[in-house]
């Protein structure tokens, strides 16, 4: 294959928009995958685990780098239109995030003398990534493959915005529940409002700031937001239950553990907690070669990642990884969706050079 104009990248964006595979309905995008996969590699090189696809081989003498990129969306918004092209921009669910990563990932698989290369490029594209944390195609991928932690370097294909965004924020999520009496509210003293017992809690999170923690130069935020609450069996009775979800936000380097002592330590026994989501914290890479030959060649920026991503399960396995893609952040998981078109060939291009530069 000749070398992917932005209009060819364009194309195989679109086309893999035009394939819908929200979370849990991966199939027909996987099997697509698999018959381009099977045009491309040797049969031995394409390894499939439900709809989780591993294209290459870590047995080789080169540093392993992997190109990472999931195979879902989030579900469809109710006025998302039918992907198309709009002049310079991809307009479809998942353009962004991260089916133009995808194009990218496949055409420099295509385009470059993976034989010749300084380094082995492998491909990751897998299932069931924007769900919770433990139902990723990438775990049971690592352990059916566990030669997979050789990999020296893993780029996940998310949005950055043309940037290199290194190690993420934690992600955890807790229900916590307001225990109270019911009453009839004409006489609310007979009872006790667990609404109005999640008041001062409520008030603490609204004037509690930001905390910046620095790693490896790069600030990241500590933040918890209520993102749910529910509560209330009529509208002339007291609520005796009151529950709210608190998703908390965590710097790289805090454990799982920390980061639920942290929890505990706010709500100081006005609620019970219980977790329901943790995901860890994905380490910042500074060190690694590869990291800084990705910048050097790609002419490229490096920021914080102020989100989760697998980088964070990388992290886990013991393997380096940083976020880099086409696609912009702003557009993630938004009604309408869209990506720009130069965009894919930029990191086409920063890619192509970080992989065929010398080791």
């Amino acid at each position: 294959m000749s070398v992917p104009t932005a209009d060819m990248l364009a194309e195989r964006t679109l086309a893999l928009c035009r394939i819908a595979s929200p979370i849990g309905h991966e199939q027909a995008i996987a099997d697509h995958v698999e018959e381009w996969a099977r045009a491309h590699f040797p049969p031995m090189h394409v390894y499939r685990l439900g709809h989780t696809l591993l294209l290459g081989t870590v047995d080789d003498v080169r540093p392993t780098v992997a190109l990472v990129g999931h195979l879902d969306t989030v579900p469809a918004h109710p006025e998302d239109a039918p992907p198309r092209r709009d002049g310079s921009r991809i307009v479809g669910l998942g353009s962004s995030d991260m089916k133009g990563g995808l194009a990218v990932m496949m055409a420099l698989a295509e385009a470059l003398p993976r034989e010749t290369l300084p380094v082995n490029l492998l491909l990751l594209l897998y299932e069931r990534e924007e769900g919770p944390y433990l139902e990723s195609g990438l775990t049971p991928l690592f352990e059916q493959r566990p030669e997979l932690k050789k990999v020296a370097f893993a780029v996940a294909m998310e949005p950055t915005d043309g940037e290199v965004q290194v190690g993420c924020v934690g992600s955890l999520h807790a229900t916590l529940r307001f225990q109270g009496r019911s009453a009839h509210s004409a006489r609310p003293w007979q009872g006790e409002n667990a609404i109005h017992k999640a008041g001062p809690l409520l008030a603490e999170l609204l004037a509690r700031p930001r905390r910046e923690v620095v790693h490896g130069g790069f600030p990241f935020y500590e933040v918890m937001s209520v993102t749910k609450a529910s509560g209330g069996r009529a509208k002339n009775v007291v609520p005796e239950a009151f529950e709210l979800n608190l998703n908390y936000r965590f710097a790289p380097e805090k454990t799982v553990e920390e980061a639920q002592e942290d929890v505990h330590r706010l709500v100081a026994g006005r609620a019970e907690v219980s977790f329901v989501d943790l995901a860890p914290s994905g380490r910042v890479c500074a060190e690694n070669p590869h990291y800084r030959r990705l910048l050097a060649a790609g002419g490229l920026k490096a920021s914080a990642k102020q989100a989760w991503t697998d980088v964070a399960r990388f992290s886990a396995f013991g393997v380096d990884a940083v976020n880099f893609g086409p696609g912009e952040t702003a557009q993630a998981h938004q009604a309408n969706e869209s990506c720009d078109v130069m965009a894919l060939l930029r990191t086409y291009r920063a890619l192509e050079a970080f992989l065929t530069a010398s080791v």
